[in-house]
């Protein structure tokens, strides 16, 4: 492992330890492809030969976001030209991004009308702070959320309302049959937070569960579509795709739709995944998940109150 790989693995721990002092071991990672265990540095140099990376995450989990700029480091040192992409920042708000990003525009004022996510000081700043340092572009890949909304609520037809001013912030070309596996898993996905999910037993339920998933594509298309067009403009210059895991786990969601535009392109998927213990993670539950699962220590749960 090279000296600076490990310098940011000490970091890592030092940081986690004080967080999450009940939960053992640094971040692992898992070759789902060779099936065996890699250090950090095998991986970096592995994902650093691919176009495009994707890496899912759980958007709340605090040594997720520590282990992404790991590997946004990691990966960098080795290629040297990274584009970061994110979920977090929708199309329209791309000229900020840019102006931040030569120094155009203060800090203050991009926050101000950027739309940032509540965790971004925390979280999500880091990579655009590398990338800025760097001099790397920063993607705001996502379509705007009233976008995605009007789609949940009146379908696909509905973007062929929108102004024609509207069209550029959502994939020109989107796609969404409601079948297949990334269909089944969302309709799963939808019973587990108590919407109309695939136990949708009505025509009006099965509806809003169309509706719902069309939005969902819409986001994956747009996504794929916005690291496609930076590839165009950034010749040569790999991306690193951060995104919510459900849009990239087992290669569906954004991952098949990149695929499909980019057949030629090296694309590699990594999942991060919180466990109590790193050291204890069982890999054969997660490796169909992506190419390189990363474990990290979750926090502690907090003991029940004692009557």
């Amino acid at each position: 492992m090279r000296v600076a790989d490990r310098l940011l693995l000490l970091a890592f721990s030092l940081a986690a330890a004080p967080a999450f002092a009940q939960a053992a071991g640094e971040p692992r990672a898992w070759d789902s492809r060779a099936g065996r265990w890699v250090e950090w540095g095998a991986m970096a140099d592995s994902l650093a030969r691919h176009d495009v990376v994707v890496v899912g995450e759980q958007h709340d989990d605090p040594a997720t976001h520590r282990a992404e700029a790991m590997l946004l480091d990691a990966v960098g040192r080795r290629r040297g030209r990274v584009m970061v992409s994110l979920e977090m920042f929708e199309r329209d708000v791309q000229p900020l991004l840019d102006e931040y990003g030569v120094g155009r525009a203060t800090e203050a004022d991009f926050l101000a009308r950027s739309r940032p996510w509540p965790n971004y000081a925390s979280d999500y700043r880091p990579l655009v702070e590398h990338a800025r340092a760097r001099r790397w572009p920063v993607v705001a890949a996502n379509v705007p959320r009233p976008l995605a909304s009007a789609v949940a609520r009146g379908g696909m037809v509905a973007l062929d309302t929108l102004p024609f001013s509207h069209r550029r912030l959502f994939a020109a070309e989107p796609r969404c049959a409601p079948e297949g596996d990334y269909f089944r898993r969302f309709g799963e996905a939808m019973d587990g937070m108590g919407g109309h999910g695939a136990g949708a037993d009505t025509a009006a339920a099965r509806a809003t569960l169309v509706r719902f998933y069309q939005a969902q594509c819409i986001k994956d298309e747009t996504m794929a579509e916005s690291i496609v067009r930076a590839r165009d403009v950034w010749r040569g210059w790999m991306v690193v795709h951060y995104t919510g895991a459900f849009h990239s786990d087992r290669r569906l969601g954004t991952v098949e739709r990149l695929a499909r535009r980019l057949p030629d392109a090296r694309i590699a998927v990594v999942s991060i995944v919180p466990v109590p213990d790193p050291t204890a993670a069982d890999p054969a539950e997660f490796a169909e998940r992506a190419d390189y699962v990363v474990f990290v220590p979750a926090p502690p749960v907090a003991a029940a109150p004692q009557p």
